[in-house]
């Protein structure tokens, strides 16, 4: 009976992730576009006025991060041991919350964000009024994102992933047509663009908040005051600020050095390389949005073993996704960006290279964080995991001190990232005794990096002899991913799991045939 419970939540995973992979290869080709039209209506500066100003309001993410993943938590439990009282009861203090820490970063950011726009930014004398007004919509959007928290956490708990992908493919619609209102300029550009992303975001948190309250019945806020609740989720989640101002300020912050060593120039390569960065992130962002409520629930349930099985096949799976679609992007990455992009500011190549290298890495570790916040016990955890992260602003600013070009930054980052899986596989086995980490070490460390070297030679020789020719690229990019997907499938993947793609296959071919 367990097993045939088990199977019909691996469907249910899977058909999510497929929904999810639409969605994601949509908003993936309309984000890439929608940066080349931003970029080119805004220009290089106003691009990384916008990428610097964002990145300041977004410091105030690491609050608003915590209580996500505190309301994330609470609601997927109390939904694996089956109460709908307490689900209610956990969304209304998470809705509570959220408004009063909006109200909270509002205040905060009006006192010491303007004043830091305003005295400490690198920013050109003429920008700096429209800086001031693109930091005003920062803040509102930052804060309309912060209240729409609790909606789009329920969505995901109950795992209805159309919904949540409709949405996001309106609002990549919607930022996709405000690239060419922004050539309409009438008043400013630049605040223009931050007005109308501010729009968008007000339109997104009302349909969240619409679509719940229709569907569950747990989503209709009431003003209930649970001490017990309210305090456990507010312990949960100051704990996660050390681990989310960590990876905030490992972008944010170290952007914010990265204006004042060398202007808003690089800043504009930095946030080109993140919108790759998100765009390719996005494969294992969907893949692990639709595994996480099952590792929850699972650990809720007491049913640790295929808790487990999660963990360490969504850290492989997760890695190798992203190794199929990196690879021929870190090869190829001045010929796509000149592809891409009318004009590719300087940096910007390599920043895309060591970002998606970085990216990579971090992947091992995703399915162990989801694992280590299902059970709660995450003060430990983030104080030694939250502070070798914390390292990467102190080492990147006196790695440009002593002379450091813009790169070093991303290199610092995998250091940093490399020791920190290391500390989360010894946490996580502190926290659950049943968890194995020489056998997490050898079936995802070990056979992720073998995949990963197995699969580099032969395009790299491809890329070599031939370059600039956009036949070649297309040749080299093909070559790249059937190599990979070679190693990965007789290298990354054991018997049984080679077996169960074969049958999936079969199905799937079956399907098409009839």
């Amino acid at each position: 009976m367990i097993e045939l419970d088990n199977s019909s939540k691996s469907k249910r995973i899977a058909k999510n992730t497929l929904v999810l992979y639409f969605r994601m290869l949509f908003l993936m080709a309309i984000s890439l576009y929608t940066s080349r039209v931003i970029l080119d209506a805004l220009g290089v500066d106003d691009y990384g006025i916008y990428n610097v100003v964002g990145g300041f309001v977004s410091l105030f993410a690491l609050i608003s991060a915590a209580l996500t993943s505190a309301c994330s938590r609470f609601l997927n439990f109390e939904m694996g041991k089956g109460n709908p009282e307490r689900q209610n009861l956990v969304f209304s203090t998470a809705v509570s919350i959220q408004w009063m820490l909006a109200i909270i970063v509002f205040a905060i950011a009006e006192v010491f964000g303007i004043w830091y726009v305003n005295n400490v930014m690198v920013l050109p004398q003429e920008r700096l009024t429209a800086a001031n007004w693109c930091f005003q919509f920062s803040v509102l959007t930052f804060c309309m994102n912060l209240i729409t928290v609790p909606y789009n956490a329920s969505i995901i708990a109950h795992e209805k992933m159309k919904t949540f992908a409709y949405v996001s493919i309106y609002e990549g619609l919607a930022k996709l047509g405000i690239s060419f209102l922004v050539f309409w300029d009438p008043f400013d550009r630049l605040v223009f663009y931050a007005l109308m992303l501010f729009v968008v975001q007000f339109t997104v948190r009302y349909s969240y908040q619409f679509y719940c309250r229709k569907h569950f019945v747990e989503c209709h806020y009431n003003r209930v005051f649970d001490k017990l609740l309210l305090k456990n989720m507010l312990s949960y989640s100051v704990w996660h600020l050390v681990g989310n101002g960590a990876m905030v300020l490992k972008t944010h912050g170290v952007n914010l050095v990265l204006n004042l060593f060398f202007g808003p120039a690089v800043n504009a390569a930095r946030g080109l390389a993140n919108q790759v960065d998100n765009a390719v992130g996005q494969f294992v962002g969907n893949f692990m949005m639709a595994m996480n409520p099952q590792i929850t629930q699972s650990y809720a349930k007491g049913d640790l073993n295929y808790m487990f099985k999660l963990v360490e096949k969504g850290a492989k799976l997760s890695f190798c996704l992203i190794l199929i679609i990196s690879l021929p992007i870190i090869l190829n990455a001045n010929y796509i960006l000149n592809i891409w992009l009318k004009n590719v500011p300087d940096y910007t190549v390599i920043f895309v290279q060591l970002t998606l290298i970085s990216m990579m890495v971090g992947s091992l570790s995703r399915p162990l964080i989801t694992a280590q916040n299902a059970t709660g016990n995450v003060r430990n955890y983030q104080l030694i995991v939250g502070g070798i992260n914390l390292l990467n602003l102190p080492l990147s600013y006196l790695s440009l001190v002593f002379g450091g070009r813009p790169e070093i930054v991303v290199v610092v980052a995998i250091i940093v990232e490399l020791i920190a899986f290391v500390a989360r596989v010894c946490m996580i086995t502190k926290t659950i005794p049943e968890f194995n980490p020489i056998s997490y070490f050898r079936e995802v460390g070990v056979t992720c990096f073998i995949v990963a070297l197995l699969s580099v030679p032969i395009p790299l020789m491809l890329n070599i002899l031939f370059h600039d020719v956009f036949m070649m690229l297309v040749f080299n990019v093909i070559v790249c991913v059937l190599v990979t997907s070679f190693v990965i499938l007789y290298v990354g993947c054991s018997k049984n799991e080679r077996y169960l793609l074969y049958s999936k296959a079969c199905q799937l071919k079956k399907r098409i045939v009839k």
